[in-house]
């Protein structure tokens, strides 16, 4: 299978560079902070979801994260859109308000106190049981990050022993704050919830041992 070898801490796919079956994206989201030194290899039939269309105002970046368990148990745990809180662990409460949790579906999340946000209304965009994506879009909610659309990932680690999980965004960069400031607050919450998930499904695996 093609892959491709992404940078994988800041993304923006604008000035993306082809080379035959795969494509290799190296633009940092701000110039000032250079990329992580380490490569990880993702194949193409993944990395084509985190080539997001970034306007003017907007920063684009993603997160890795490699898991000691089995694809299939961290995507029983990542495709269930109407319970984020399982490993999202600033999500207060989650309630599907339209749909039946196929693509279209509207959630209502609520975050626990301390975040500036409250609540946020989302849309489950892409739900792929057998490519193992989801995506979902910020439709509206008390919070500062409009325009916010995520794409996750999961495929088999090079050693077949394990999973990777690439999460990827674009979202709008809230006046008064910098690219900087908007990727590293994002990126924060992002690595927080997939470190919470990689804990859940090795503890889930070493249990299923």
């Amino acid at each position: 299978m093609p892959s491709n070898p992404l940078l994988l801490h800041r993304i923006n796919d604008t000035n993306a560079v082809t080379n035959g079956t795969s494509t290799t994206a190296m633009q940092p989201c701000n110039q000032r902070r250079p990329p992580l030194a380490c490569a990880v290899t993702v194949p193409d039939s993944a990395s084509r979801y985190h080539a997001h269309a970034v306007g003017p105002n907007q920063c684009s970046s993603a997160v890795v994260q490699q898991i000691a368990a089995p694809v299939s148990s961290v995507w029983s745990v990542v495709r269930r859109f109407d319970n984020p809180q399982a490993y999202k662990h600033f999500v207060k409460s989650c309630h599907v308000i339209d749909g039946d949790g196929h693509v279209g579906s509207l959630r209502e999340v609520h975050v626990i106190s301390g975040l500036p946000a409250a609540n946020s209304t989302e849309r489950l965009e892409i739900l792929d049981d057998e490519r193992h994506v989801i995506s979902f879009s910020v439709l509206g909610g008390d919070h500062r990050l409009a325009n916010y659309r995520s794409v996750t990932t999961l495929h088999a680690s090079p050693s077949g022993n394990g999973t990777v999980v690439v999460e990827s965004y674009v979202v709008d960069i809230p006046p008064g704050n910098t690219v900087e400031e908007t990727c590293v607050f994002v990126d924060t919450i992002v690595r927080c919830n997939l470190q919470s998930l990689a804990q859940i499904a090795e503890n889930s695996a070493r249990h299923d041992d």
